[in-house]
């Protein structure tokens, strides 16, 4: 039997876990069911195994590479009835894990602390995504989070110089401070996941005429940061940007070849060196869309099947919508509901037909062609078994591990 090999990448084995493998069953004979056009047959009645929660729009920093930056700021939050509401319904249909991202600072929220509590009161499994300058915030409720939670800090440099460079925080906030907090932090909860996140950010990387400052040579030190102040891993991204009207995300656009070598080349011995720092203490993680660039495959990853799966699977619930990939946060194209399209089973239903229309009518190949898609592997691979010959009972279980973030 099969493990999870590397369980926050490895989306495809994470279907075929124990407590998701019969929706991904069902799933597969309706792709079936609609190639041949049977008649009544619906999209199976299950949740998204996991969400991406956007509570708030507000942010206290002005990143220059935020993706969502068009999004902060902007006045929209969602409200906390709301939320327990969105939670409560999902939760019945199958729901099993909550990531707050995106679209604003999640501890900026009023009632932070409550919503983690009533996510983790349903036994879901959570994972923050923090700037780090509110953590007190987190401290509060961490004894709430257990063993396959995690909180991730947006961190992005070793230096105070490239730190407040690259996040022009609006408050006085400091890497150091985030530094002591989040060890305080894992002092309290040694049982949750913390992690060190770091985007990489090379010479030449210009997001609407900003050119931004490269933290290349800060990421062995980063490294030396994470074990030094109790973090459990570092995890590796290469920098995204949005690009023109449609505002997908994508990767090494207008980069060429030689350059995007060049790249490719310092990466690999910046990561060499922090890999020799992390000594075996410190797990360095990096990104599929970082391992593709690495591997010479960013043309492959941007190469997408007409049909995205994974929207059935995973689903982005904002104050603007929800949207059926986090690349394509805030995008009209994207949008499967409004943001009370979870609130009621009612409304879930109705938002689970838009879902259906959208996996069935969204081309991801045209609309997804300069994205370097987390997905793209599991999309091709459930593809290739819908148009198979073999049976859904040739879907075997893997070895349990129970993580669904």
């Amino acid at each position: 039997m099969e493990k999870l090999r590397e369980r926050e990448h490895d989306f495809g084995s994470k279907l075929r876990q124990d407590a998701t493998l019969q929706r991904l069953k069902d799933y597969v004979e309706w792709q079936r069911d609609c190639e041949i056009q049977a008649p009544g047959r619906g999209l199976p009645i299950f949740s998204p195994i996991s969400i991406n929660l956007d509570l708030t729009s507000a942010c206290n920093f002005s990143c220059h590479f935020c993706v969502d930056s068009r999004l902060v700021n902007a006045g929209k939050t969602l409200v906390l009835e709301e939320v327990k509401k969105t939670i409560h319904t999902l939760h019945s249909h199958g729901l099993l894990s909550v990531i707050l991202i995106g679209g604003g600072e999640p501890t900026l929220h009023r009632d932070f602390g409550q919503i983690v509590r009533y996510i983790k009161g349903k036994g879901l499994q959570v994972g923050i995504v923090t700037n780090g300058s509110q953590l007190e915030r987190i401290e509060a409720v961490v004894q709430e989070l257990k063993e396959k939670d995690w909180i991730r800090i947006s961190i992005d440099a070793a230096g105070e110089e490239v730190f407040k460079a690259l996040h022009v925080p609006r408050t006085r906030v400091t890497l150091g401070g985030i530094l002591e907090k989040a060890k305080k932090l894992k002092k309290k909860n040694p049982l949750v996941s913390l992690g060190y996140s770091f985007v990489i950010v090379w010479e030449g990387v210009e997001i609407n005429g900003k050119r931004l400052r490269p933290n290349l040579d800060e990421m062995t030190r980063s490294v030396e940061l994470a074990r030094e102040f109790s973090f459990d891993y570092v995890s590796f991204k290469p920098c995204l940007v949005r690009w023109d009207k449609s505002q997908r995300e994508t990767l090494l656009k207008n980069v060429g070849k030689t350059k995007e070598e060049e790249i490719i080349d310092q990466i690999k011995i910046h990561l060499q060196e922090a890999r020799h720092a992390a000594g075996g203490q410190v797990k360095i993680l990096e990104s599929s869309n970082l391992n593709a660039m690495l591997n010479h495959e960013t043309d492959q990853i941007k190469k997408q099947p007409t049909k995205c799966h994974m929207q059935f699977f995973r689903t982005v619930v904002t104050p603007f919508g929800i949207f059926h990939c986090p690349a394509f946060r805030g995008v009209e194209e994207a949008r499967v509901g409004m943001p009370d399209g979870y609130l009621s089973e009612t409304k879930f239903r109705e938002t689970l037909k838009r879902a259906a229309e959208s996996i069935r009518t969204f081309d991801a190949k045209e609309e997804c062609k300069d994205v370097g898609c987390f997905y793209n592997r599991t999309n091709w691979w459930l593809e290739e078994f819908i148009h198979s010959e073999e049976g859904v009972q040739n879907l075997e279980k893997i070895e349990n591990d129970n993580f669904f973030l």
